[in-house]
């Protein structure tokens, strides 16, 4: 299907372009997401009339994530769990449990942007994380996992 991005998605292209994908990423993601709109000459011809609007929200949102972005790199959140003498965790450390402390302490941070590689931290210790607050902001937080004995 071809569609128009209406914003940056994240390998797929920017703002404007149009590009083919799947039918089922384009109706289940894209489209309900308003990220995209179906390729139409429509649709491109309103595109083309509202791309100014459309690049100056873009812009406002890339610079309210980059400011939070500043107050959020370096960062570095504790979170208690219970372990063993062996310093490995009952249980794990998530994306949701990291989005939740950054949430109380006031960044508006959901799970889906938290970013972790070798997936849940199963041990205590310093961990970096990643925290996408927009495609092109991308800061490191550290996650001090702290361990309770049981």
């Amino acid at each position: 299907m071809q569609i128009i991005l209406l914003e940056k998605v994240v390998n797929l292209g920017n703002l404007g372009d149009v590009v083919r994908v799947k039918d089922g990423y384009a109706r289940n993601f894209l489209i309900p997401q308003r990220k995209a709109r179906k390729a139409t000459t429509t649709a491109m011809a309103e595109f083309e009339a509202k791309r100014a609007e459309l690049e100056t929200a873009a812009a406002g949102k890339l610079a309210v994530a980059a400011a939070a972005g500043e107050k959020l790199s370096g960062l570095t959140v504790q979170i208690s769990q219970k372990s063993g003498v062996d310093g490995r965790l009952f249980g794990s450390v998530t994306n949701s449990d990291i989005a939740e402390v950054l949430t109380k302490q006031g960044f508006a941070v959901e799970k889906a942007q938290i970013r972790m590689p070798q997936g849940p931290l199963k041990i205590v210790g310093d961990h970096h994380v990643s925290v996408a607050l927009h495609t092109d902001v991308v800061v490191d937080v550290i996650v001090a996992v702290l361990g309770e004995h049981a």
